[in-house]
């Protein structure tokens, strides 16, 4: 009996657990969006914070992008070149950049870099009681740290994914043009002509939420740190792990909702 109480206790414990992050969770989330109004009082925080998310991502991003439509390139030009379809390489290099791989690699980098970096920032606060003394300055810390945050990370996101999309198409052309020697007109034919609007515009939506979802969840770990230096690291990497997973959870519903 004594083993099965703990069962059930441990169970009971994991799912009070669990209620309390997602409640936790879908509080801040109502408190940012009611905040969205007072954005225009943050505006000089919005683009700082835009600054740091998406200007000081752009070298990871342009570099990871590139080489991933590269190894695209030559990927699919070996697969390819069993059934003779070479010059659909632009085609789903394309596709796989604007679709898929382009707002999810943009939020794991932003999400490692970024997101981290909200956490640990907002956690320091948190531990060294920085936060507290907003409170006792009547100021509304969700308004002050994390809708900056939340904003300029819905904003930079679709930025850099298309910033992304298009190295990463640029270094498919270089392998398949350059170094496979296949036709740079035929490529390019082939990329626009099979490449629509809606393919864009749908990974951008994806990054859009990816965004919201990094900041959320970063600036929740750090704002609700505990437990000094150690809990801080504990709430950046928590923080990465949860997004990484919200991420790819979500990219999942985003897609079977818009194919």
């Amino acid at each position: 009996m004594s083993s099965v109480a703990s069962i059930l206790g441990r169970i009971g414990a994991f799912v009070l657990h669990v209620s309390h992050e997602v409640g936790t969770y879908l509080i801040l989330s109502a408190k940012t969006i009611y905040s969205l109004r007072k954005v225009l009082r943050e505006i000089h925080n919005v683009f700082v914070q835009m600054e740091t998310i998406g200007v000081n991502s752009l070298p990871v991003v342009l570099v990871t992008s590139l080489f991933t439509g590269m190894v695209l390139a030559v990927q699919m030009y070996t697969g390819f070149a069993r059934f003779n379809a070479q010059t659909l390489v632009g085609t789903v290099v394309a596709l796989a950049m604007c679709r898929e791989l382009g707002p999810v690699l943009t939020a794991f980098i932003v999400s490692g870099r970024a997101g981290s970096s909200m956490a640990a920032e907002l956690g320091t606060m948190r531990v060294t009681e920085q936060i507290d003394a907003l409170y006792t300055l009547s100021a509304d810390p969700v308004e002050f740290l994390i809708l900056p945050r939340f904003v300029s990370s819905i904003i930079m996101l679709p930025v850099l994914t298309l910033i992304g999309d298009l190295v990463g198409i640029m270094g498919g052309y270089y392998v398949t043009v350059t170094v496979l020697g296949e036709n740079g007109a035929i490529y390019m034919d082939k990329t626009f002509n099979y490449l629509y609007v809606s393919d864009i515009t749908s990974g951008l939506v994806k990054a859009a939420v990816f965004g919201a979802i990094i900041a959320i969840v970063s600036c929740k770990e750090g704002f609700f740190t505990s437990g000094g230096a150690k809990g801080v690291g504990r709430a950046t990497t928590k923080s990465v792990v949860i997004a990484y997973m919200a991420i790819l959870v979500s990219d999942y519903f985003l897609t079977t909702m818009m194919y």
